[in-house]
């Protein structure tokens, strides 16, 4: 092999090694949900490729938010009405 071919070749295997790493540099960890599981499930069943969510992973992600207490979209409680009429009276 030439000099010019080495330097070519290791020029190429360092571009892509370098956009490897770049590519699977996103999310870890994503927050699944069912509908996102749904999805996956969808694009692999049509396309033959799926996302990174599976039933199980989204089972899990949703048992960790309930245990945690943090819910997409919880909807928050109304004040308590004598709360309310207590903290008007002592004002």
């Amino acid at each position: 092999m030439t000099m010019q071919k080495r330097v070519s070749t290791t020029a190429l295997m360092l571009t892509l090694i370098g956009a490897t790493a770049i590519a699977g540099a996103g999310v870890l960890d994503p927050e699944c949900t069912a509908q996102k599981a749904a999805k996956s499930a969808a694009a692999k069943a049509t396309v033959g490729v799926g996302g990174r969510c599976s039933p199980a992973e989204a089972a899990k992600d949703t048992a960790k938010r309930a245990a945690s207490g943090v819910d997409k979209g919880a909807v928050k409680q109304a004040p308590d009405a004598a709360k309310d009429t207590a903290k008007k009276a002592v004002k």
